[in-house]
């Protein structure tokens, strides 16, 4: 094993990554959260009554401070319905009930804004806007899209998002020549294949997300780079089988293989084909991520 398999591989082990992994879904810090009956309650109400103090939930807050505590819950909350569209928020009332600061309230609304969660106006306040205006490819919002009561819609539309980026992606870094991001590679695909032996799903699952998010990055197409996070987070909250990289096993780790192959022929049919059948869906499941449609 590699120096770098086995640091990586020791640090996950050691390291809580907050993320759920294939079939913990139920166990993420968003299930926690009650949110049937929304119907006819009060949004503040159809909260779970242990999220009112923000500063107890260490659970789900992953080391981001009461104002990122804040962002999150109040960021789930409206993605779950349970703050629907033009719902005004107070400060003064969300700061009494998650009992924050007005400095904190303040800030957190601003990041939501930020995300077009929310909008400010001169005399009219902050409210709630509608799904039209949120900014989907939010790393934040692909999270806690997945995790909420949209988590089917958010899981297919990043599939077939996709879809669409990485064997492009592929294709274009096959061009590029560059040993020491193919040696990268290579050692991502090592660490995957040592993680899988030994069960350790979380390991896997970061050096497949950097196997992807580097891939991207190196394709020479800085609109394409930017959309690095989005499949980073589309990996995180996979869930369930979606893609091939949602499964450990030799297949999923062979057309790793191959693209980095590819890769280094300079072959970029190859890698865009590799990132094809790396990306089909599972036969068990009944959509299926269509083809590029033809124009």
């Amino acid at each position: 094993m590699s120096t770098l398999a086995h640091t990586m591989m020791t640090a996950a082990r050691s390291a809580d990554s907050g993320l759920a992994g294939p079939g913990d879904l139920d166990r993420y810090p968003y299930a926690e959260a009650h949110v049937v009956d929304r119907v006819g309650a009060p949004a503040w109400e159809s909260a779970d009554p242990e999220l009112g103090r923000v500063g107890r939930r260490a659970a789900g807050s992953r080391g981001r401070g009461l104002h990122g505590q804040l962002v999150q819950q109040l960021g789930q909350m409206i993605v779950s319905g349970d703050l629907g569209a033009d719902r005004p928020l107070v400060p003064e009332e969300i700061g009494q009930r998650f009992e924050v600061s007005r400095t904190v309230v303040r800030e957190s609304l601003r990041v939501l804004e930020a995300k077009g969660l929310v909008s400010a106006r001169p005399n009219v306040g902050t409210r709630v806007r509608p799904v039209s205006d949120w900014n989907l490819l939010d790393p934040d919002i692909i999270e806690w899209r997945a995790f909420g009561p949209q988590r089917d819609d958010q899981r297919r539309e990043l599939s077939e998002l996709r879809w669409t980026i990485e064997p492009l992606a592929a294709r274009l870094a096959a061009g590029h020549g560059r040993e020491d991001v193919q040696q990268r590679l290579a050692d991502m695909v090592e660490i995957m294949g040592h993680a899988m032996g030994q069960g350790d799903a979380i390991t896997f699952s970061r050096a497949d997300a950097e196997f992807h998010s580097l891939l991207i990055q190196v394709a020479g197409n800085r609109m394409l780079e930017h959309l690095s996070g989005i499949v980073s987070a589309a990996l995180q909250v996979s869930g369930g089988p979606v893609t091939g990289c949602d499964r450990p096993n030799e297949t999923s780790l062979a057309h790793h293989g191959r693209i980095v192959e590819a890769l280094g022929t300079g072959d970029g049919t190859a890698a865009e084909s590799a990132m094809r059948q790396l990306l089909t869906v599972h036969p068990e499941v009944e959509r299926v991520v269509p083809a590029p449609r033809e124009h």
